[in-house]
């Protein structure tokens, strides 16, 4: 019992920090502090400067015969295929045929970029950061073109397409930043100690603001107004998939800080991007929020669960 608790109450030492940012986040917009223009300008900067320098440095500083572990790339990248095809049939069955896009992309593409490298970071250091920045762009490149395939399919007519995307995908700064740093870590290069210094500062701003943004971005009246099929492909997001793929990955031979960062991965809260993709087609966009923010709202449960089971069992 004693172990069980310890253990427990390490769990939340590792969960709590990053969704106490989120939830400060939500108190702050709520009481006037910060305001959709913060939350505009400082998601562009995580975007485009501060997170892409977090792994880029992260990166540099690894070992990539620890961290670069190809058997887990190739995983995630055939679980996630898996996945979105598991949720797709059922989505054709269950869900009408408008919403049928949005609920399918809400249910796999996860916050991995901020979630799950906040969690990933406070649970493995390091390690965490290095190998979650380069399972990062395997989650970058999948997530953004099964997105485009989905959402396409249910929006005859838009103009956005799977060219326009893979160009985008090449010029995302997050990208940019694993390939630049990659020939850094084999070659073993090493920066300036003042630049290291100062990209570290730098850096360092990327998980407290882009958490806050997340829970400034979070609405519960969207989700009291209409939630639809937002409950069931959060179900998936949050519980069905995570717990599937992890136990998959196990029986495959997974274990430790491998399974563990994969399992961060897996149960990462639907991504805000995905709400951006949908109204820019014209889909239901507040079908997007919906999800957005129910699975924001879960991941504080579900993921210091699911961590909480992993490592009593030992396999975290």
């Amino acid at each position: 019992m004693t172990s069980l608790l310890g253990t427990f109450l390490h769990t939340l030492e590792t969960t709590l920090p990053v969704f106490a940012m989120v939830f400060i986040g939500l108190g702050l917009r709520r009481i006037g502090w910060i305001d959709h223009g913060f939350v505009a300008t400082a998601s562009a900067l995580v975007f485009k400067a501060t997170l892409p320098t977090l792994v880029f440095l992260s990166i540099i500083r690894a070992d990539l015969d620890t961290t670069l572990n190809a058997d887990m790339l190739g995983f995630y990248f055939f679980a996630t295929l898996v996945s979105f095809a598991a949720v797709w049939m059922w989505a054709v069955k269950r869900v009408h045929s408008e919403d049928r896009g949005v609920y399918v992309q809400g249910a796999f593409r996860g916050n991995c970029g901020i979630v799950g490298l906040a969690l990933a970071a406070n649970l493995y250091g390091d390690y965490g950061l290095s190998a979650g920045g380069l399972l990062l762009g395997v989650v970058i490149v999948t997530y953004n073109s099964l997105s485009v395939i989905v959402l396409l399919a249910y929006q005859p007519g838009k103009t956005m397409n799977l060219a326009t995307t893979l160009r985008d995908i090449a010029r995302n700064p997050l990208i940019i930043a694993v390939v630049v740093a990659i020939p850094f870590a084999a070659l073993k290069l090493r920066l300036p100690g003042w630049v290291m210094t100062s990209g570290d500062y730098f850096a360092s701003l990327t998980l407290p603001l882009a958490l806050l943004c997340i829970g400034a971005t979070v609405s519960s009246k969207a989700i009291k107004k209409d939630s639809g099929p937002a409950v069931g492909s959060s179900v998936w997001k949050m519980i069905s998939l995570p717990a599937a793929c992890t136990l998959v990955a196990w029986m495959a031979g997974f274990e430790g800080r491998e399974l563990g960062l994969m399992f961060l991965f897996f149960a990462s809260p639907t991504a805000a991007a995905s709400f951006v993709m949908v109204k820019a087609i014209g889909g239901n966009d507040r079908l997007a929020a919906n999800i957005i923010a129910l699975t924001t709202l879960l991941a504080s449960v579900t993921i210091t669960i699911g961590v909480f089971i992993l490592q009593s069992a030992g396999l975290a």
